[in-house]
């Protein structure tokens, strides 16, 4: 599966995921990190990239329909790097069968 990360998680966790056999890009490794919420939307979409983010506005576009990317919208607080990448690495399976199985928004708490 393919992800990109968004600007607020770590590049690490990027790097966790191609690890575990995906591909997988950290938006700063396309572009500058400020790059508006649309053209992030729209990069994903492209490229059939799920986006991994702490974003809410990305939810809330893919509620208001049309063509978007898979997201997964990591609910938890503000935590070291490697405590995210922790407590993410056992939840990859379960976040690829879920998308695979037709769900294009996978909320992670």
């Amino acid at each position: 599966m393919r992800f990109l990360v968004d600007a607020q998680l770590p590049p690490a966790l990027a790097r966790m995921l191609t690890a575990h056999g995906h591909q997988a890009e950290h938006v700063a490794d396309i572009g500058p990190v400020d790059v508006s919420d649309r053209e992030l939307w729209l990069y994903a979409l492209d490229r059939g990239a799920v986006l991994v983010t702490k974003d809410e506005d990305f939810p809330a576009m893919l509620a208001l329909g049309g063509d978007g990317p898979a997201i997964v919208w990591i609910r938890v607080g503000n935590t070291r790097r490697q405590a995210l990448i922790a407590w993410f690495e056992p939840l990859i399976g379960t976040v690829v069968a879920t998308i695979e199985a037709g769900n294009g928004l996978v909320e992670l708490r």
